[in-house]
């Protein structure tokens, strides 16, 4: 069974954009990626103890511009991620990054599916972000 588990909002300045998050809604921090160069993605990562909420400022261009602001994809955790990532691409969804083979940790596929909505699917989730 598929569950959903992040919401990933693309921002300008991450760390700002979680402070907010966290004093509005109590939204825990959970992790923290900084800054190492242009070419790689940054930010924090809040928990409701549910679901995550990935707030970052994207490194390379995943599927809407590198300049693009807002929600930018959402993820789910799956129990079996080639079967559902086979059933996925014979629906028609465009699995343009595929997990590397032999990967230890976390790592997920993704997809554009309808209307051109950016998800990824993974087969487990970010240790700490949710409570099971």
């Amino acid at each position: 069974m598929a569950k959903l588990r992040h919401i990933a909002i693309a921002a300008e300045n991450p760390f700002e954009t979680a402070e907010f998050y966290k004093k509005a809604f109590a939204f825990t921090e959970v992790g923290r990626k900084e800054f190492s160069n242009p070419e790689t993605s940054y930010g924090v990562f809040l928990s409701d103890g549910t679901i995550s909420l990935a707030i970052l400022h994207f490194g390379w261009d995943q599927g809407h511009g590198i300049d693009f602001r807002g929600i930018h994809h959402l993820g789910f955790v799956v129990d079996d991620l080639d079967g559902v990532t086979q059933d996925l691409e014979s629906m028609g969804a465009n699995c343009f990054e595929k997990r590397p083979k032999n990967t230890l940790g976390y790592s997920e596929n993704k997809f554009i599916g309808p209307d051109k909505v950016i998800f990824d699917v993974v087969d487990q989730p970010w240790l700490g972000a949710t409570k099971d």
